[in-house]
């Protein structure tokens, strides 16, 4: 099982009795609290301090992979922990960890972790979370949608949280060869406050970054398409990490300014 995003521990075992244990990768039998506990899906028992995958009942069977979930058409599965899941098509996956999510067609798949992502058509695969995902039947082509957001009140880099999550601000993408991706990412600041006597509160900008990256490379172009007010000094670039990727923006200094952005994904798989 993979670690969600943000956190060191992740689950190592469940006791027959329900009671979940954590590891960090080298200790095991570990406890978690109650942020960490429920982010994988399970309760929390405040009065005894212990997670549970299921409250033990010698009357009926444990059922921990599947809470609320609709299922119509034939050959879809889930793993540990999907909960209010609706899937109307076959063989399509939740990979687990998963929370009210939407698949419509065929064959498509959510990744572990990932929460209230849609997806539809054929193929397709959401990585990321609120993710809205359409895919052609083929598999071939891939568009998703999803959202960014963030602060700044220097002129020092900050990366924008995905989907609004604090401190998420790694954009998964395929680790496998043979993919390329389209993507523009449209950002807007707008100035809340500071103590910056250029510009005035309402200044504002709109901007553009448009790129293609596969694996021999990332080539971007940045656009500044309409301004209003003292948006000198204004910056913003994307960042890698293996193939993980990030959205950095670099405000004014002694100016709070709050960031922004939609980000469109286009993605093919190769021939090769």
């Amino acid at each position: 099982m993979e670690y969600l995003r943000g956190y060191t521990l992740k689950p190592d075992a469940i006791s027959p009795t329900g009671e979940v244990r954590f590891t960090d990768g080298t200790n095991t039998d570990l406890m978690a609290n109650q942020q960490t506990c429920e982010a994988y899906g399970y309760t929390y028992n405040n009065a005894s301090a212990t997670c549970s995958a299921f409250r033990l009942n010698t009357l009926l069977e444990a059922n921990i992979n599947n809470v609320n979930n609709k299922f119509n058409g034939a050959g879809n599965t889930t793993e540990l922990g999907a909960n209010t899941i609706q899937v109307n098509g076959t063989l399509n996956r939740l990979k687990g960890f998963n929370n009210n999510c939407l698949i419509n067609g065929a064959a498509n798949e959510i990744a572990n972790g990932v929460n209230n992502a849609t997806v539809l058509g054929g193929k397709g695969e959401a990585l990321r979370d609120c993710e809205f995902v359409t895919s052609s039947s083929d598999g071939v082509g891939q568009y998703s949608i999803f959202f960014l957001s963030g602060r700044t009140t220097t002129d020092h880099f900050v990366a924008l949280n995905v989907n609004g999550e604090a401190g998420v601000t790694v954009i998964p993408k395929h680790n496998g060869k043979g993919i390329l991706y389209r993507y523009v990412i449209e950002l807007t600041s707008y100035r809340t406050g500071g103590t910056s006597a250029s510009g005035a509160a309402g200044d504002r900008g709109f901007f553009r970054i448009e790129g293609m990256v596969e694996d021999s490379g990332v080539s971007e172009v940045y656009t500044t398409v309409v301004v209003k007010g003292f948006v000198v000094g204004i910056s913003f670039a994307t960042s890698y990490v293996g193939n993980d990727m990030s959205v950095k923006v670099g405000g004014i200094l002694d100016q709070t300014l709050d960031w922004g952005a939609v980000a469109k994904f286009y993605q093919m798989k190769l021939t090769l």
